[in-house]
């Protein structure tokens, strides 16, 4: 059966409903942000906005306290799953590199069969034009692909980005190009929920000391020490939540992100993608999401399987510094040198004779008796030597091809000692 495409993700994101969300792998954490919302928020709505229906004029009015923190805290928790629910902008890996990029190198050769070859090489950068200025883009070996500009690989959902932000921990997922919108919406309509949950509670305070005649404080306090723990929890999520709104509202503004801001600050480099304060919010705010490169849920295809890539050589590089050679030349040349040494040590010459038609020489069969003649009675080994050389063995190669003429015009001579490999090869 046919596997879907979130059933053989190699990224480390977590699925759930069938592919239909997605989320980084540290998603566990999105429901300790999931509690650090509502359970404040259920204390403001027991202890404090309960109590505040009836407190203004006209009678029913303080019900809209109550309203209010419910509708706040559906609007911060819908921003929250668009933000770590979503594809935040994956870029689909390549299953291979791209072949256009292929060259040779022959300052970086590898030693086969002592030989120099050179080596297969992929750039790792090139340049690209952004409104008009070049950028360096670089090759991601994971995802087999030159990452467009402002994408960089999250490390920790192993998954290339585009517009590439940060990996938030907080809400479980990478912040990019998909969703870096809602997350800015989340951060800042949760710095609001936080003054407003904050404004209630002191309000609540200020009713207890002018209702009950308290007449300080520290009294209307103990009264609702509820409203405390809330003003209290409430001030110190705003310097979190504050804070990174007011850093992301100044990134919008210059048109950065995060891994920009923090790996190029020191390095004075223009902004190529700066067009200016308002455009750059509308950029972001008024541009249509683009759809997802991914489909989770589309079934996987067989990819088809196709020939070997062997890109045309460059200029000065022959065929044989490439080694390709349908015979495979390294192994085949070490393969054929050992048998000659084989042969050059048999003490028959009938084995002599079965060898060489074995391997397809046009040479014919001696004569048994011919042979014995030469040797005698004593087959020892026997020593070939020829007057002139009619193999390639002196190519770079080391390709040793034995033409019929060696044998013909060689010398048979006896010998008492085996022949050695260096003798053989003289």
């Amino acid at each position: 059966m046919a596997k879907r495409v979130y059933e053989t993700w190699k990224g480390s994101n977590k699925f759930i409903l069938g592919g239909r969300l997605i989320f980084g792998p540290d998603a566990r954490s999105l429901l300790v942000t999931i509690l650090l919302l509502i359970v404040p928020l259920v204390i403001f709505c027991v202890f404090v906005a309960r109590h505040l229906r009836h407190e203004f004029s006209p009678y029913n009015v303080g019900y809209t306290i109550l309203v209010v923190a419910v509708v706040f805290i559906i609007h911060v928790l819908v921003l929250l799953y668009l933000t770590s629910a979503r594809d935040p902008g994956i870029i689909p890996r390549n299953s291979h590199p791209p072949e256009e990029e292929f060259r040779y190198d022959s300052s970086v050769s590898a030693d086969v069969g002592g030989r120099q070859t050179p080596s297969l090489q992929f750039p790792r950068t090139k340049e690209v034009l952004v409104n008009g200025l070049p950028v360096r883009v670089k090759y991601c070996d994971t995802c087999m692909l030159y990452r467009p500009p402002r994408c960089s690989h999250c490390s920790i959902c192993n998954n290339c980005v585009e517009r590439f932000d940060h990996h938030c921990p907080w809400v479980g997922q990478c912040i990019g190009l998909r969703n870096y919108r809602y997350f800015f919406m989340f951060v800042s309509s949760a710095t609001l929920l936080c003054i407003y949950v904050f404004a209630m509670s002191a309000l609540y305070i200020k009713v207890l000391m002018d209702r009950d005649n308290v007449g300080t404080v520290w009294k209307a306090m103990k009264e609702s020490p509820a409203s405390v723990i809330l003003m209290a929890y409430c001030f110190i999520c705003l310097w979190f939540v504050g804070g990174l709104t007011g850093f992301h509202s100044y990134l919008i503004g210059t048109n950065q992100t995060t891994y920009e801001n923090f790996r190029y600050r020191a390095d004075n480099r223009i902004n190529v993608y700066d067009r200016g304060c308002l455009n750059n919010f509308l950029e972001v705010f008024c541009t249509a999401v683009k759809p997802s490169k991914n489909n989770f849920r589309a079934f996987v295809q067989e990819e088809v399987q196709r020939p070997p890539h062997s890109p045309a050589p460059r200029e000065g590089v022959t065929a044989d510094d490439l080694g390709v050679d349908p015979r495979r030349k390294v192994e085949d040349d070490l393969e054929i040198g050992e048998d000659l040494l084989k042969i050059s040590q048999r003490r028959n010459i009938d084995e002599l004779d079965e060898d060489i038609r074995s391997r397809g020489s046009s040479v014919p069969p001696h004569n048994t008796s011919d042979a014995d003649s030469v040797f005698g009675s004593d087959h020892r080994a026997p020593t070939i030597r020829s007057d002139a050389r009619h193999s390639s063995w002196g190519r770079r190669s080391g390709s040793w091809e034995i033409a019929q003429e060696v044998f013909t015009n060689s010398n048979v001579t006896e010998s008492r000692s085996h022949v050695t490999p260096k003798e053989a090869r003289q």
